[in-house]
């Protein structure tokens, strides 16, 4: 429910600051905002979720953001840049802290050999919540204006929150051994601390969580040139242009749920679920490179993004999932080291692929991006094959 608030609002948002702003500029500067305020909550995430446990911390996340969109509704006739960057910055956190303590919590609440189900499962609720919320926002702002956009979107936070509450769901592992090693690690610096979580990550799962930045950079080049894509392919009505590709998305995104359903979770934890990740991202960069080919085609082209969007939900549960293996203890500072990491990822792309259009055309822009994406994963793989082989040499 909060996903589907959350898209609405990213729309609703973005041109309401750009209303207030009056230019690019300002709108491109409290995006930017935002998502730094993410990067810096993915690094404390981790702690934070420990210190105060995963279901309060997602609770005081849906609040918070709750809070933020009321006062945005009630102040939208007369909303100044600081009220907007206030705003922001209470929603790049809370996104950041919310994400990290559900993905960190689902193999307690699910249990370990059912979490691949429910990754598929929040991704398919995901999918399904960026098709409404796109769909939505357009009519709801036309209708009623920005502030009751702002309205349902705190409403959803408020939903979220409710049923948090009420569940009581199991969200947290052994809070014993949590809360001596949050006694360990507050001992010392910060800066020493942020050190460990890199040094004490194993090579492999390090190499995940920088493939997975590389993707989100490479990920931002096709959100910044869609837009620009649709202006061109569709002049009269880009939004139409634009539902039906992130629809086609959505819809491959169901699928993977439902080829990785019957998959087994030990399976995720190996090798086999490096090379899984690492070829996925390789066919999702290649879908989306050919999507801004100029395919005339509207089916063909449909056909293309929804083969993006498979590779894409793919990777995503196969990622989740092998995190989800660490130790509970470990679990919430990988993925806000996971949060931090994509963040930085997006927002660095974001940045450079809006300045690279200046220059380049949608496809080299794209092609360039998602090429670094194709060569990380491409370097991966073949580091697994060569693990695996050395394995195989080596003696009993």
């Amino acid at each position: 429910m909060s996903s589907y608030g959350s898209y609405l609002n990213l729309i609703a948002l973005s041109l309401f600051t750009y209303e207030v702003t009056g230019s690019g500029l300002g709108l491109g500067l409290l995006m930017a905002l935002r998502l730094f305020s993410g990067f810096l909550a993915g690094l404390v995430a981790g702690a934070l979720a420990a210190r105060i446990g995963r279901r309060r911390l997602m609770l005081a996340a849906d609040v918070c953001q709750a809070a933020a969109m009321v006062v945005l509704a009630i102040c939208a006739r007369s909303a100044a840049e600081g009220l907007l960057a206030a705003v922001v910055i209470v929603l790049g956190a809370g996104n950041t802290f919310f994400t990290v303590a559900l993905r960190s919590a689902i193999p307690a609440i699910v249990g370990a050999e059912a979490r691949v189900r429910a990754n598929g499962q929040l991704a398919t609720a995901r999918s399904l919540a960026t098709v409404a919320g796109f769909a939505s926002a357009a009519p709801l702002i036309a209708v009623a204006g920005h502030g009751a956009a702002f309205a349902v979107n705190a409403a959803s936070f408020l939903v979220s929150a409710t049923a948090i509450f009420l569940l009581r769901l199991p969200t947290d592992g052994d809070r014993t051994e949590e809360a001596t090693s949050l006694a360990r690690g507050s001992a010392q610096p910060r800066h020493m601390a942020v050190r460990r979580i890199w040094t004490t990550v194993p090579p492999l799962i390090l190499g995940l969580v920088l493939l997975r930045g590389v993707d989100a950079l490479a990920s931002s080049s096709h959100n910044v040139a869609l837009p620009v894509v649709a202006a061109l392919r569709v002049p009269q009505d880009p939004a139409v242009f634009m539902t039906q590709f992130w629809a086609s998305w959505a819809v491959g995104t169901l699928v993977a749920h439902q080829l990785l359903k019957g998959r087994q979770v030990s399976r995720m934890e190996g090798r086999w679920g490096v090379r899984a990740l690492a070829v996925g991202t390789c066919a999702m960069s290649v879908c989306f490179v050919l999507a801004f080919t100029g395919i005339s085609t509207p089916l063909l082209l449909m056909a293309i993004v929804f083969l993006a969007g498979i590779a894409d939900g793919f990777t995503e549960i196969v990622y989740i999932s092998r995190l989800q293996a660490a130790p509970d203890r470990e679990r919430s500072h990988l993925f806000g080291l996971s949060a931090t990491t994509e963040t930085c990822g997006f927002a660095l792309g974001m940045v450079i692929a809006a300045a690279a259009l200046d220059l380049w055309t949608a496809l080299a822009v794209v092609g360039v991006f998602h090429g670094l994406a194709f060569c990380g994963a491409l370097a991966l793989l073949l580091t697994s094959l060569a693990g695996r082989r050395n394995a195989g040499r080596t003696p009993a």
